[in-house]
């Protein structure tokens, strides 16, 4: 994951939970090799809550905020995921 959040990439997705995805942070900060601002790049947990189980739904959940990325809208509001 850190070599993903060193590049220049538009969009870095990150699979799992909210636990996952905030453990995930906290040790790539510890590691001292990301800062903050960079962390704050990682969209997770990944795709819209869309309640999909299969992978084909899921794939289009996640290319969904890519698509949105890309033209220039930001994820984050959308991505209201449930405990």
């Amino acid at each position: 994951m850190m070599e993903a959040v060193l590049t220049p990439a538009f969009y870095i997705g990150a699979m799992g939970s909210i636990n996952t995805s905030n453990a995930r942070k906290l040790r790539l900060l510890r590691s001292g090799g990301v800062s903050q601002h960079e962390l704050a790049r990682i969209r997770a947990p990944i795709g819209l809550n869309i309640g999909s189980k299969t992978p084909a739904e899921i794939a289009l959940s996640i290319m969904a905020v890519i698509v949105r990325c890309k033209n220039g809208k930001d994820a984050m509001p959308l991505l209201q995921w449930e405990n």
